[in-house]
């Protein structure tokens, strides 16, 4: 059955600095990258567009909790 999460993780890489705002969502051997500002997808790195559609539902949804965490981890 496609499109069901159990448990996918939003996170940011330490390297990721000098980019602009954006999150990395992880499920299994899955791994995409969403930009925060404007909400886009940066590459789905092997989501189905399904999971892709409910990936930019969630990160809709938390936008502004998504980037506070940005700009309290990143310091900026």
């Amino acid at each position: 059955m496609e499109g069901i999460f159990i448990k996918e993780s939003f996170f940011f890489y330490a390297g990721d600095r000098d980019e602009p705002d954006h999150i990395h969502i992880e499920h299994n051997d899955k791994i995409a990258k969403f930009w925060l500002n404007p909400v886009r997808l940066q590459s789905s790195g092997g989501f189905s567009r399904i999971e892709v559609a409910k990936i930019h539902k969630i990160i809709n949804e938390h936008h502004s909790k998504l980037l506070e965490a940005w700009h309290e981890y990143f310091g900026n």
